[in-house]
Protein backbone atom coordinates (compact mmCIF):
# COMPACT_ATOMS: atom_id res chain seq x y z
CA UNK A 1 0.00 0.00 0.00
CA UNK A 2 1.43 3.49 -0.85
CA UNK A 3 1.82 5.92 1.74
CA UNK A 4 -1.19 8.13 0.60
CA UNK A 5 -3.33 5.22 0.47
CA UNK A 6 -4.77 5.14 3.66
CA UNK A 7 -7.47 2.77 4.77
CA UNK A 8 -10.62 4.21 4.81
CA UNK A 9 -12.96 3.32 8.26
CA UNK A 10 -16.26 1.77 7.36
CA UNK A 11 -19.89 3.44 7.77
CA UNK A 12 -20.50 0.89 11.01
CA UNK A 13 -16.92 2.15 12.33
CA UNK A 14 -17.85 5.23 12.32
CA UNK A 15 -20.94 4.70 13.72
CA UNK A 16 -19.35 2.99 16.63
CA UNK A 17 -16.61 5.31 17.36
CA UNK A 18 -19.05 8.23 17.34
CA UNK A 19 -21.36 6.40 19.74
CA UNK A 20 -18.27 6.00 21.74
CA UNK A 21 -17.44 9.35 21.89
CA UNK A 22 -21.34 10.66 22.73
CA UNK A 23 -22.27 12.04 26.28
CA UNK A 24 -23.69 9.38 28.35
CA UNK A 25 -27.31 10.92 28.07
CA UNK A 26 -26.76 10.35 24.21
CA UNK A 27 -26.88 14.14 23.06
CA UNK A 28 -24.26 16.91 22.67
CA UNK A 29 -24.29 20.12 24.06
CA UNK A 30 -25.37 22.77 21.54
CA UNK A 31 -21.74 24.89 21.49
CA UNK A 32 -20.29 21.19 21.45
CA UNK A 33 -20.27 19.64 18.43
CA UNK A 34 -19.08 16.23 17.70
CA UNK A 35 -15.44 15.40 17.43
CA UNK A 36 -14.78 14.65 14.22
CA UNK A 37 -12.73 11.58 13.95
CA UNK A 38 -9.27 11.18 12.94
CA UNK A 39 -7.58 8.97 10.31
CA UNK A 40 -4.36 7.79 11.09
CA UNK A 41 -1.61 6.56 8.92
CA UNK A 42 1.24 4.14 10.00
CA UNK A 43 4.93 5.06 9.35
CA UNK A 44 5.77 1.12 8.49
CA UNK A 45 3.53 2.61 5.06
CA UNK A 46 6.65 4.17 4.28
CA UNK A 47 8.88 1.08 4.31
CA UNK A 48 10.11 0.19 0.79
CA UNK A 49 8.42 3.14 -0.84
CA UNK A 50 10.65 5.62 -3.00
CA UNK A 51 10.84 8.83 -1.30
CA UNK A 52 9.17 11.50 -3.84
CA UNK A 53 11.03 14.03 -5.12
CA UNK A 54 9.70 17.19 -3.64
CA UNK A 55 7.44 19.05 -6.43
CA UNK A 56 8.65 22.87 -7.33
CA UNK A 57 6.92 25.45 -9.54
CA UNK A 58 10.53 27.54 -9.18
CA UNK A 59 13.47 25.60 -9.30
CA UNK A 60 14.33 25.83 -5.32
CA UNK A 61 12.40 29.15 -4.79
CA UNK A 62 8.40 28.53 -5.34
CA UNK A 63 7.34 24.94 -3.98
CA UNK A 64 4.38 23.47 -5.61
CA UNK A 65 1.11 22.71 -4.43
CA UNK A 66 1.42 25.52 -1.43
CA UNK A 67 1.22 28.98 -0.71
CA UNK A 68 4.37 31.38 -1.38
CA UNK A 69 4.76 35.12 -0.44
CA UNK A 70 6.01 37.70 -2.73
CA UNK A 71 6.50 41.14 -1.05
CA UNK A 72 7.88 44.40 -2.53
CA UNK A 73 6.72 47.94 -1.66
CA UNK A 74 4.82 49.72 -4.05
CA UNK A 75 6.35 50.70 -7.63
CA UNK A 76 8.85 48.15 -7.09
CA UNK A 77 7.94 46.13 -9.77
CA UNK A 78 6.40 42.98 -7.59
CA UNK A 79 3.10 43.07 -9.99
CA UNK A 80 5.71 42.42 -13.48
CA UNK A 81 7.86 39.85 -12.16
CA UNK A 82 4.31 38.03 -11.24
CA UNK A 83 2.98 38.52 -14.33
CA UNK A 84 6.45 37.63 -15.94
CA UNK A 85 6.33 34.30 -14.06
CA UNK A 86 2.46 34.17 -15.13
CA UNK A 87 3.60 34.61 -19.20
CA UNK A 88 6.62 31.74 -18.52
CA UNK A 89 4.73 29.25 -17.14
CA UNK A 90 2.16 28.98 -20.16
CA UNK A 91 4.75 29.92 -22.68
CA UNK A 92 7.66 28.19 -21.03
CA UNK A 93 10.88 29.00 -20.19
CA UNK A 94 12.76 30.37 -17.37
CA UNK A 95 12.08 32.95 -14.47
CA UNK A 96 14.27 35.52 -13.52
CA UNK A 97 17.45 32.32 -14.64
CA UNK A 98 15.31 29.43 -12.63
CA UNK A 99 13.36 26.47 -14.58
CA UNK A 100 10.05 26.80 -14.01
CA UNK A 101 6.87 24.68 -14.89
CA UNK A 102 4.68 24.70 -17.14
CA UNK A 103 0.93 24.35 -17.27
CA UNK A 104 -2.29 27.60 -16.93
CA UNK A 105 -1.86 30.58 -14.98
CA UNK A 106 -4.96 32.22 -13.37
CA UNK A 107 -3.69 35.77 -12.33
CA UNK A 108 -6.08 37.68 -9.86
CA UNK A 109 -5.60 41.56 -9.80
CA UNK A 110 -7.06 44.14 -7.51
CA UNK A 111 -5.00 46.90 -8.35
CA UNK A 112 -4.28 46.92 -11.97
CA UNK A 113 -7.19 47.51 -14.55
CA UNK A 114 -7.27 45.48 -17.59
CA UNK A 115 -5.52 48.21 -19.64
CA UNK A 116 -2.98 48.37 -17.16
CA UNK A 117 -2.22 44.81 -17.56
CA UNK A 118 -2.57 44.94 -21.30
CA UNK A 119 0.18 47.14 -21.37
CA UNK A 120 2.52 45.26 -19.10
CA UNK A 121 1.36 42.01 -20.91
CA UNK A 122 2.59 44.20 -24.40
CA UNK A 123 6.18 44.99 -22.91
CA UNK A 124 6.39 41.18 -21.33
CA UNK A 125 5.92 39.12 -24.45
CA UNK A 126 7.79 41.50 -27.09
CA UNK A 127 10.54 40.86 -24.58
CA UNK A 128 10.59 37.53 -24.01
CA UNK A 129 9.82 37.07 -28.23
CA UNK A 130 6.34 35.11 -27.55
CA UNK A 131 3.17 35.94 -29.24
CA UNK A 132 0.27 37.12 -27.03
CA UNK A 133 -2.06 35.06 -29.19
CA UNK A 134 -0.40 32.04 -27.78
CA UNK A 135 -1.33 33.03 -24.07
CA UNK A 136 -4.89 31.65 -24.17
CA UNK A 137 -4.41 29.30 -20.91
CA UNK A 138 -3.40 32.75 -18.92
CA UNK A 139 -6.92 33.82 -18.03
CA UNK A 140 -7.09 37.39 -16.05
CA UNK A 141 -9.43 37.94 -13.14
CA UNK A 142 -9.56 41.66 -13.15
CA UNK A 143 -10.82 42.81 -9.67
CA UNK A 144 -9.66 46.70 -9.66
CA UNK A 145 -13.47 47.78 -10.27
CA UNK A 146 -15.07 45.77 -6.92
CA UNK A 147 -14.97 44.44 -3.49
CA UNK A 148 -12.37 42.00 -4.16
CA UNK A 149 -11.96 39.95 -0.77
CA UNK A 150 -11.72 36.61 -0.78
CA UNK A 151 -11.91 35.91 3.09
CA UNK A 152 -13.84 38.65 5.97
CA UNK A 153 -14.43 38.13 9.86
CA UNK A 154 -17.04 37.69 11.98
CA UNK A 155 -17.68 40.78 13.64
CA UNK A 156 -18.98 38.40 16.83
CA UNK A 157 -16.51 35.64 16.67
CA UNK A 158 -13.38 37.32 14.72
CA UNK A 159 -13.58 33.92 12.66
CA UNK A 160 -12.11 34.15 9.32
CA UNK A 161 -14.83 32.70 6.63
CA UNK A 162 -14.73 32.71 2.97
CA UNK A 163 -16.29 34.81 1.28
CA UNK A 164 -18.85 34.01 -2.22
CA UNK A 165 -15.90 35.54 -4.18
CA UNK A 166 -13.68 32.95 -2.63
CA UNK A 167 -16.44 30.12 -3.72
CA UNK A 168 -16.29 32.02 -6.97
CA UNK A 169 -12.47 31.78 -7.70
CA UNK A 170 -12.51 27.96 -5.99
CA UNK A 171 -14.88 27.15 -9.32
CA UNK A 172 -12.79 29.06 -11.77
CA UNK A 173 -9.90 27.21 -10.91
CA UNK A 174 -11.83 23.73 -10.92
CA UNK A 175 -12.64 24.86 -14.24
CA UNK A 176 -8.96 25.93 -15.53
CA UNK A 177 -7.09 23.82 -13.54
CA UNK A 178 -3.81 25.79 -13.62
CA UNK A 179 -0.24 25.03 -12.33
CA UNK A 180 -0.36 28.34 -10.90
CA UNK A 181 -2.83 30.90 -9.30
CA UNK A 182 -1.26 34.75 -8.86
CA UNK A 183 -3.15 37.14 -6.02
CA UNK A 184 -2.80 40.54 -6.46
CA UNK A 185 -2.57 41.49 -3.78
CA UNK A 186 -3.13 40.44 0.31
CA UNK A 187 -4.46 44.14 1.02
CA UNK A 188 -7.05 43.82 -1.18
CA UNK A 189 -8.12 40.42 -0.38
CA UNK A 190 -7.70 40.07 3.25
CA UNK A 191 -10.45 41.47 4.95
CA UNK A 192 -8.97 40.92 8.44
CA UNK A 193 -7.02 42.06 11.11
CA UNK A 194 -3.61 42.11 9.60
CA UNK A 195 -1.79 42.11 13.24
CA UNK A 196 -4.00 39.02 14.15
CA UNK A 197 -2.44 36.01 14.49
CA UNK A 198 -4.99 33.49 14.22
CA UNK A 199 -6.71 35.21 11.05
CA UNK A 200 -3.54 35.33 9.52
CA UNK A 201 -3.00 31.47 10.08
CA UNK A 202 -6.23 30.78 9.24
CA UNK A 203 -6.32 32.70 5.70
CA UNK A 204 -2.97 31.58 4.59
CA UNK A 205 -4.70 27.89 6.07
CA UNK A 206 -7.41 28.52 3.40
CA UNK A 207 -5.04 29.16 0.17
CA UNK A 208 -2.92 26.21 1.04
CA UNK A 209 -5.91 24.31 0.97
CA UNK A 210 -7.08 25.44 -2.11
CA UNK A 211 -3.82 24.62 -3.44
CA UNK A 212 -3.45 21.08 -2.36
CA UNK A 213 -7.19 20.29 -3.47
CA UNK A 214 -6.96 21.67 -6.77
CA UNK A 215 -3.26 20.85 -7.18
CA UNK A 216 -2.13 24.08 -7.55
CA UNK A 217 0.65 26.69 -6.37
CA UNK A 218 -0.52 30.03 -5.07
CA UNK A 219 1.70 32.73 -5.06
CA UNK A 220 0.31 36.05 -2.54
CA UNK A 221 1.82 39.03 -3.32
CA UNK A 222 2.32 41.42 -0.25
CA UNK A 223 3.62 45.48 0.50
CA UNK A 224 5.71 45.50 3.16
CA UNK A 225 4.93 47.49 6.48
CA UNK A 226 7.12 50.47 7.20
CA UNK A 227 9.15 48.35 10.19
CA UNK A 228 9.63 45.53 7.03
CA UNK A 229 11.04 48.14 4.76
CA UNK A 230 13.21 49.31 7.71
CA UNK A 231 14.43 46.00 9.37
CA UNK A 232 15.09 44.66 5.27
CA UNK A 233 12.58 42.10 5.95
CA UNK A 234 9.72 42.99 3.81
CA UNK A 235 6.98 41.91 6.56
CA UNK A 236 4.11 43.04 7.56
CA UNK A 237 1.78 42.17 10.15
CA UNK A 238 1.92 39.34 12.53
CA UNK A 239 4.78 37.02 12.49
CA UNK A 240 2.16 34.18 11.77
CA UNK A 241 2.49 35.43 7.93
CA UNK A 242 5.88 34.56 7.70
CA UNK A 243 5.75 31.43 10.11
CA UNK A 244 2.45 30.15 7.87
CA UNK A 245 3.98 30.22 4.72
CA UNK A 246 5.63 27.32 3.11
CA UNK A 247 8.22 29.84 0.93
CA UNK A 248 8.48 33.54 1.35
CA UNK A 249 10.37 36.20 -1.68
CA UNK A 250 11.28 39.69 -0.95
CA UNK A 251 11.69 41.93 -4.14
CA UNK A 252 13.83 44.96 -3.39
CA UNK A 253 15.36 48.02 -4.91
CA UNK A 254 19.17 47.89 -4.36
CA UNK A 255 20.52 50.75 -2.31
CA UNK A 256 23.86 51.67 -0.83
CA UNK A 257 25.32 52.13 2.87
CA UNK A 258 23.57 55.68 2.43
CA UNK A 259 20.24 54.65 1.62
CA UNK A 260 20.60 55.88 -2.02
CA UNK A 261 19.96 53.57 -5.63
CA UNK A 262 23.42 53.80 -7.65
CA UNK A 263 21.51 52.38 -10.41
CA UNK A 264 17.62 52.91 -10.64
CA UNK A 265 17.07 50.01 -12.61
CA UNK A 266 18.71 47.69 -10.70
CA UNK A 267 16.32 45.14 -8.41
CA UNK A 268 17.18 42.11 -6.49
CA UNK A 269 14.94 38.97 -5.21
CA UNK A 270 15.40 37.30 -1.84
CA UNK A 271 14.39 34.16 -0.70
CA UNK A 272 13.88 35.39 3.11
CA UNK A 273 12.56 31.59 3.74
CA UNK A 274 11.54 28.31 2.97
CA UNK A 275 10.63 25.69 4.60
CA UNK A 276 12.18 22.99 1.71
CA UNK A 277 15.51 24.59 0.41
CA UNK A 278 18.47 26.93 1.50
CA UNK A 279 17.40 30.13 2.08
CA UNK A 280 19.24 33.48 1.89
CA UNK A 281 19.67 33.19 -2.22
CA UNK A 282 19.20 36.17 -4.09
CA UNK A 283 18.96 36.65 -7.91
CA UNK A 284 20.02 40.24 -9.16
CA UNK A 285 17.97 41.73 -12.19
CA UNK A 286 17.39 44.73 -14.09
CA UNK A 287 14.75 47.07 -15.44
CA UNK A 288 14.93 46.50 -19.57
CA UNK A 289 12.53 47.33 -21.96
CA UNK A 290 9.31 46.97 -19.51
CA UNK A 291 10.32 44.05 -18.04
CA UNK A 292 13.28 42.65 -15.76
CA UNK A 293 15.85 40.77 -16.49
CA UNK A 294 19.02 38.63 -15.47
CA UNK A 295 22.23 40.39 -16.54
CA UNK A 296 24.41 38.04 -18.05
CA UNK A 297 28.20 37.70 -19.50
CA UNK A 298 27.02 36.98 -22.59
CA UNK A 299 25.35 38.78 -25.39
CA UNK A 300 21.59 37.15 -24.20
CA UNK A 301 19.93 37.27 -21.19
CA UNK A 302 18.37 34.96 -19.13
CA UNK A 303 14.96 35.43 -19.22
CA UNK A 304 13.56 34.58 -23.06
CA UNK A 305 13.83 30.80 -23.59
CA UNK A 306 15.93 30.12 -25.90
CA UNK A 307 18.99 32.21 -24.49
CA UNK A 308 18.28 31.03 -21.05
CA UNK A 309 18.48 27.32 -22.23
CA UNK A 310 21.76 28.18 -23.76
CA UNK A 311 23.28 30.00 -20.81
CA UNK A 312 22.06 26.83 -18.39
CA UNK A 313 23.44 24.50 -21.42
CA UNK A 314 27.31 26.14 -20.85
CA UNK A 315 27.08 26.21 -17.20
CA UNK A 316 26.27 22.58 -17.27
CA UNK A 317 29.28 22.47 -19.89
CA UNK A 318 31.66 24.60 -17.78
CA UNK A 319 30.77 22.55 -14.28
CA UNK A 320 31.55 19.27 -15.77
CA UNK A 321 34.86 21.00 -17.08
CA UNK A 322 35.87 22.01 -14.28
CA UNK A 323 35.17 18.74 -11.71
CA UNK A 324 37.17 16.56 -14.40
CA UNK A 325 40.10 18.92 -13.59
CA UNK A 326 39.47 18.68 -10.20
CA UNK A 327 39.75 15.02 -10.44
CA UNK A 328 35.85 14.92 -9.08
CA UNK A 329 33.20 12.60 -11.71
CA UNK A 330 29.59 13.10 -11.88
CA UNK A 331 27.44 10.43 -13.28
CA UNK A 332 23.87 9.98 -14.66
CA UNK A 333 22.32 8.29 -11.20
CA UNK A 334 22.92 7.52 -7.97
CA UNK A 335 25.40 9.81 -5.23
CA UNK A 336 26.78 10.80 -7.96
CA UNK A 337 24.07 12.50 -10.03
CA UNK A 338 25.24 15.49 -11.93
CA UNK A 339 22.35 18.10 -11.26
CA UNK A 340 22.21 17.59 -7.65
CA UNK A 341 26.09 17.76 -7.20
CA UNK A 342 26.07 20.49 -9.15
CA UNK A 343 23.45 22.87 -7.59
CA UNK A 344 24.75 22.55 -4.15
CA UNK A 345 28.12 24.06 -6.24
CA UNK A 346 27.97 28.30 -5.95
CA UNK A 347 29.40 28.12 -9.64
CA UNK A 348 25.92 26.84 -10.73
CA UNK A 349 24.87 29.97 -10.93
CA UNK A 350 21.83 29.62 -8.61
CA UNK A 351 20.36 27.49 -11.75
CA UNK A 352 19.08 24.69 -9.52
CA UNK A 353 18.76 20.73 -9.94
CA UNK A 354 15.88 20.71 -12.45
CA UNK A 355 17.51 23.57 -14.73
CA UNK A 356 20.84 21.61 -14.28
CA UNK A 357 18.69 18.93 -15.09
CA UNK A 358 16.75 20.16 -17.98
CA UNK A 359 20.53 21.23 -19.57
CA UNK A 360 21.88 17.60 -19.20
CA UNK A 361 18.89 16.32 -21.03
CA UNK A 362 19.34 18.69 -23.87
CA UNK A 363 23.17 18.02 -23.65
CA UNK A 364 23.36 14.01 -24.25
CA UNK A 365 20.21 14.63 -27.03
CA UNK A 366 22.21 17.28 -29.10
CA UNK A 367 25.65 14.10 -28.36
CA UNK A 368 27.44 16.96 -26.60
CA UNK A 369 27.86 14.70 -23.60
CA UNK A 370 27.97 11.19 -23.35
CA UNK A 371 28.39 8.69 -20.74
CA UNK A 372 31.43 6.33 -20.12
CA UNK A 373 32.56 3.70 -18.19
CA UNK A 374 35.93 3.87 -15.63
CA UNK A 375 37.23 1.91 -13.41
CA UNK A 376 39.09 -1.94 -12.54
CA UNK A 377 37.13 -4.18 -13.92
CA UNK A 378 36.11 -5.29 -10.37
CA UNK A 379 34.53 -1.54 -9.61
CA UNK A 380 33.02 -0.02 -13.15
CA UNK A 381 31.31 3.17 -12.81
CA UNK A 382 29.55 5.47 -15.03
CA UNK A 383 30.41 9.28 -15.58
CA UNK A 384 29.73 11.76 -17.70
CA UNK A 385 32.00 13.26 -20.27
CA UNK A 386 32.01 15.78 -22.96
CA UNK A 387 31.94 14.08 -26.61
CA UNK A 388 34.77 13.35 -27.89
CA UNK A 389 36.88 12.98 -24.78
CA UNK A 390 36.04 9.37 -23.90
CA UNK A 391 39.07 8.08 -22.02
CA UNK A 392 40.51 11.14 -20.13
CA UNK A 393 41.13 9.97 -16.41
Amino acid sequence: MRASEMVPVSELEREDAAAARRPADGSWPDDQPAAPLLEMLDASVFAGQPVPDRPWHVDDLIPAGTVTGLSGDGATGKSTIALQLGVVTVAGGYWLGRSTARGACVYLTAEDDVDEVHRRLDAITRGMEVELADLADLKIVPLAHRDALLASAEPRTGILRPTPLFAALDQRIAEVGPALLILDTKADLFGGDENNRAQARQFVGMLRAQAIRHHTTTLLLDHPSLGGLASGTGTSGSTAWNNSLRSRLYFERVKDETGKEPDVDARVLRLMKTNYSRSGDEIKVRWDGGIFKVPTTSSGNMFTRHAAEEAADQVFLDMLAAYEVEGRNVGPAGPTYAPTVFSKDVRSNALGRRGLADAMNRLFAAGRICVEEVGPPSHRRKRIVVSGRRGAE
